[in-house]
């Protein structure tokens, strides 16, 4: 509303230099008038429209760009809302370039469209329908030869809708490629310099980055048509006018002034038609990324809050798989863990092991059966409070960049110190700080990579158990880790007081499990006390070797 009242001033502010430039031309001009106080009265006028249409101008984009950016700051945080209940693994799947282009990419456009395109259009399609009805109430032939050129450009562009459209998208397209191939080079630097392939992976940008370049041209060369019809169109106003003026006077149907009035109507209508043109192509961008954007809202989520979903109340953490089963990984897993029991997930890769733990900490829901905690279905509980109820580490959690403060109290933000300290020593961060400079201020890098594995891990740890949380989750916590990072863990599931299900591939890990569960091909075979099942005939025996430690068996 206030943009199309922008407009309309606009439009006044014309209308009033016009007829302000033709009682000049034909009151003062046509009579050979000097320079005198008489024509002091029109040239203030004339300023004053003046500076009023530029502050007008001035208001316009400082408006529209507020719009866009508010509009853009939304969209962002919708995207944010939707991309924080994606799977980790969708996530990887859709690539993160492509997601980069949502938050990036896509809401330019859509900015564009409402800053430079939806807004422009308001205004000077309020400014260019008022100024005309002004001058047809001034001259109708004038007002329609102005408008002549007007419809037929307006026609000339809609004509090229499809190929801009299909440019658009297909310029979309190859950026979102060559976003994807960056972001992979970019992370996997290492890869590529060890293996000697940065020639290789040159050519393929290159090849990238040609393919771009040929549809950003192909799409140059529709939008240069675009402002060749906006020119056109302008310069055709203008003879239009300036010929349909000279018949007129001629015929004695209208004055000089009001003709050159409306030469100046088309010069300050002339910014406005540029605009229009140019929110033409802005439109199709924005459809294009409008299209993406509803289709990254509609991927599926980990798992839907339900309206009546009330709060998990923890108590001594027993957690229960009931029929469960997962389409294609898993199949009516049927299991509990007692409280305070930690219990090994073993089995070979892509047994369901991971799946496992994220039905356990309901990063998503099972298609079938039930997940109980306490006795509580976590289908019914809030995520909130089941978050606050669980821990986990795996290396799809890696740390974040930003201190080391900020990610040991990244799960509860107001921990109290004396709470941070204590995870700190169970966990081994305490000594890994003092070794650094500027302890928990330490700045990390992306996903902590100026840390050494077992540091990160010490670290997530810790993040993992602050609070206490009834139920951790580990997903190969002892994966590469050294002599001492083992032995923090060694600590942690020693003195940790909630229940654990930890996976892992490690024969010497087992020993500290109270019992483990098998799973293959989303099955569990087998399951019981570590000692049995290793000194056993069972799959689970197969799969760590026929020998157990010799000083387990003996304990």
């Amino acid at each position: 509303m206030g943009l199309a009242a922008n407009g309309l001033g606009q439009a006044l502010t014309a209308i009033f230099a016009t007829v302000l430039i033709g009682h000049v031309v034909d009151h003062w001009l046509r009579q050979s008038a000097v320079l005198t106080l008489a024509l002091t009265g029109p040239a203030l006028g004339l300023i004053c429209a003046a500076t009023i249409h530029a502050w007008l101008r001035l208001r316009e984009r400082v408006d529209a760009e507020q719009l866009g950016q508010d509009y853009a700051h939304r969209m962002r945080l919708a995207l944010f809302d939707r991309l924080s209940t994606l799977s980790p693994r969708l996530a990887q799947r859709r690539g993160r370039g492509g997601l980069l282009l949502r938050f990036i990419g896509d809401l330019t456009a859509l900015r564009q469209w409402t800053s430079l395109g939806l807004a422009r259009l308001s205004v000077a399609g309020t400014t260019a329908l008022a100024a005309l009805l002004g001058l047809a109430w001034l001259d109708a032939g004038l007002a329609l030869a102005i408008a002549i050129p007007l419809i037929a450009g307006m026609g000339a562009a809609l004509w090229l809708s499809g190929p801009l459209r299909r440019a658009v998208r297909e310029t979309r397209r190859r950026r979102s490629r060559l976003a994807s191939q960056v972001h992979e080079q970019i992370a996997a630097l290492s890869v590529v310099q060890v293996c000697n392939r940065t020639q290789g992976e040159r050519q393929r940008l290159s090849r990238q980055g040609q393919r771009l370049r040929d549809a950003m041209l192909a799409r140059a060369a529709i939008s240069g048509r675009l402002r060749a019809i906006t020119e056109a169109t302008t310069a055709l106003a203008t003879l239009m006018v300036l010929m349909t003026g000279v018949v007129e006077t001629a015929y004695g149907l209208t004055t000089p002034g009001t003709v050159i009035g409306a030469m100046a109507i088309v010069h300050l209508l002339l910014p406005g038609i540029r605009d229009l043109g140019r929110a033409h192509e802005y439109w199709h961008g924005y459809q294009v990324a409008l299209e993406k954007i509803r289709q990254f809202m509609e991927l599926p989520s980990l798992a839907a809050e339900r309206p009546d979903a009330r709060a998990l109340v923890p108590a001594n953490g027993r957690l229960e798989f009931d029929a469960v089963g997962v389409n294609g990984v898993l199949e009516e897993f049927g299991s509990s863990a007692g409280p305070g029991r930690v219990i090994a997930i073993v089995g070979p890769n892509g047994a369901g092991k991971s799946t496992l733990l994220s039905l356990a900490a309901r990063l998503f829901d099972p298609d079938r059966g039930t997940v109980r905690l306490d006795g509580q279905n976590l289908a019914d509980c809030t995520l909130v409070s089941i978050r606050r109820a669980i821990g986990m580490v795996s290396d799809e959690l890696p740390l974040l960049k930003g201190s080391i403060a900020r990610n040991l109290r990244y799960r509860w933000r107001n921990a109290p110190d004396k709470e941070v300290a204590r995870v700190c020593a169970l966990c081994g961060v305490d000594q890994l700080l003092q070794t650094l400079p500027a302890g928990e201020r330490t700045v990390l890098q992306e996903r902590g990579a100026n840390l050494s594995l077992g540091q990160r891990q010490r670290i997530a740890l810790a993040r993992a158990v602050l609070g206490d949380p009834s139920v951790l989750l580990l997903d190969e916590p002892d994966a590469h880790l050294d002599t001492d990072s083992s032995a923090v863990l060694d600590r942690v599931l020693a003195r940790y007081r909630g229940t654990v299900l930890m996976v892992t591939h490690r024969r010497e890990r087992l020993f500290q499990a109270d019992e483990i569960w098998h799973l293959a091909d989303g099955r569990l075979v087998e399951t019981g006390p570590p000692l049995r099942l290793l000194n056993g005939d069972g799959p689970t025996r197969h799969l760590f070797g026929m020998e157990t430690r010799p000083q387990a068996v003996a304990g």
